[in-house]
């Protein structure tokens, strides 16, 4: 493919970009300095990151004129140039969120250029929506484990836990805003900026990952035992939804139904886009859904932690949905190449985007119920409960991307099929 097409080829060699480029680069490695020097290490770190990431391209080409677009820095160093002069943190407006997508795209131009990954435009506009958002929940754990850790104050300042929530969520509404935003506007500035290029296309498509059998032989759990379990599952959900009409609990209705509704999907994938749907798979699905609708009727309430057992659940079929994704996107494209371990990156982030959102959608609702003065569906128990989900919520990825992907390869080959087919290459 030509060059132009791809997020490597915004890397511009000319005299006035460069000029710009570095000495937006040489303000924000000042700010590095000056804040080592106040004694504060974390928001130095965070700087220094995102100036290695902007002179990647000149140190490993060996060329100080070759740098990603001065728009992208400057957009970048705006929130780092206004926390030095204003005295404001980061992670504290839509400006930085747009910075935050800024860098992402400048991530992307430098695995383009310098490594076998390839995306083309629209990968990398999506890459960089994902990033911003799974962004906001990153920094929202470093802050948290920070202050539980270390004694310092980036979250918890004398309010309490239920305010500080309210303030990350309006962070991550922010994040979502500008991730959105930045992709629109992105996508354009692609078309503006494209320029071509010699440079091959890489490496071939990497291979699937090799199985050692179906999910059910992983499991040991004979098939007619996986499809009993999940079919008592939805027997139970249905008597939930009862319940719940019963004693009019708009919660176990709403949660009740919704999940059953879901564990009729991956039969209607099967029968009608003719998707390879182990009955593991449904099984996992469905175990998912149960779990958390089940919370609803008391276990939430326990002192154990059931919200961090459903959500990891539900963040490894997250996981699942997101790599039979990306990875069929993969195999169809050849103008898209992810390696092995470029793709547990992209999974990660796939999956804390997810439960960014997720958490919005939480506050939304929760936040809605009460000035309505109704039962909420879905609620929030402050900053602890909204960490330790986003926690749990990378520990299912983790759980995805060590154990689950060999046994999603057919899901992909045909979900890349199907993309194919809708798109008339095939």
């Amino acid at each position: 493919m030509e060059r132009r097409d791809r997020p490597g080829g915004l890397l511009a060699v000319t005299r006035l970009n460069a000029v710009l480029s570095w000495g937006f680069v040489l303000a924000m490695g000042g700010v590095a300095v000056t804040s080592t020097a106040d004694g504060a290490l974390l928001w130095a770190a965070v700087v220094t990151t995102v100036v290695g990431i902007s002179v990647l391209p000149a140190v490993v080409l060996r060329d100080p004129a070759v740098m990603p677009p001065w728009e992208l820095l400057l957009l970048a160093s705006v929130p780092v140039l206004w926390g030095s002069f204003v005295g404001s943190t980061f992670g504290s407006g839509i400006a930085t969120y747009l910075s935050v997508a800024a860098i992402a795209l400048v991530i992307a131009v430098d695995l383009d250029g310098f490594t076998a990954v390839r995306m083309n435009h629209a990968f990398a506009v999506g890459f960089v929506v994902i990033a911003t958002l799974a962004v906001a929940g990153v920094w929202a754990v470093v802050r948290w484990l920070a202050d539980v850790a270390l004694g310092t104050a980036y979250l918890f300042d004398g309010r309490s836990g239920e305010a500080i929530n309210a303030a990350v969520m309006v962070e991550f509404v922010y994040a979502a805003l500008a991730g959105v935003g930045a992709g629109i506007v992105f996508d354009y500035y692609f078309r503006g900026r494209a320029r071509t290029s010699d440079r091959s296309t890489g490496p071939p498509t990497a291979p699937a990952p090799e199985r050692d059998g179906r999910l059910r032989d992983r499991l040991g759990v004979p098939e007619r035992y996986q499809r009993g379990a999940s079919r008592a599952m939805q027997a139970t959900l249905a008597l939930l939804v009862v319940g719940g009409l019963l004693a009019g609990s708009l919660s176990v209705v709403a949660n009740g139904a919704v999940a059953l509704a879901i564990t009729f999907v991956p039969a209607i994938l099967e029968r009608d886009y003719e998707l390879p749907m182990d009955p593991g798979l449904v099984l996992w699905i469905t175990a998912a859904v149960f779990l958390h609708a089940l919370g609803t009727v008391g276990p939430y309430e326990w002192p154990v932690r059931w919200d961090a057992l459903t959500h990891a659940l539900s963040a490894s079929v997250v996981a699942a949905a997101g790599y039979t994704l990306v990875r069929a996107i993969d195999i169809h494209s050849d103008e898209v190449y992810l390696p092995a371990r470029t793709m547990v990156v992209v999974l990660a982030l796939f999956v804390l985007a997810a439960g960014v959102v997720w958490e919005i959608l939480e506050f939304l609702i929760d936040l809605a119920a009460t000035r309505l003065g109704v039962e909420a569906v879905l609620v929030q128990h402050g900053i602890d409960d909204t960490v330790v989900d986003l926690l749990f919520d990378a520990l299912g990825a983790l759980v995805v991307a060590l154990w689950g992907t060999a046994y999603l390869a057919d899901v992909s080959t045909v979900v890349s099929e199907r993309i194919g087919e809708w798109r008339g290459t095939d």
